[in-house]
């Protein structure tokens, strides 16, 4: 029972690049919200809640290799699932 209650909470960090050691493909499948400052945020590339930062995707600038820039904000973080409809 102890599984299920841990499994309804979000991991500390979560990212939705592949290439990034925090990714993971099953958590993000049960869609992932984020609180960000008491604001709902959908443009969340990564978060980590013990430092209390987000990295968020500009979406007018790109870098060098076409990849949309990201900007690092600090603030309260809060992930939660979203229910399944």
């Amino acid at each position: 029972m102890s599984e299920d209650h841990s499994a309804d909470v979000p991991p500390n960090q979560l990212s939705v690049d592949p290439r990034s050691a925090f990714y993971d493909e099953e958590v993000l499948r049960r869609d992932v919200g984020i609180r960000f400052n008491g604001v709902e945020r959908t443009n969340v590339c990564e978060y980590n809640v013990a430092e209390g930062w987000v990295r968020v995707e500009v979406p007018t600038a790109k870098d060098r290799r076409g990849n949309p820039m990201v900007v690092k904000l600090n603030g309260t973080v809060e992930p939660y699932f979203r229910p399944a409809e």
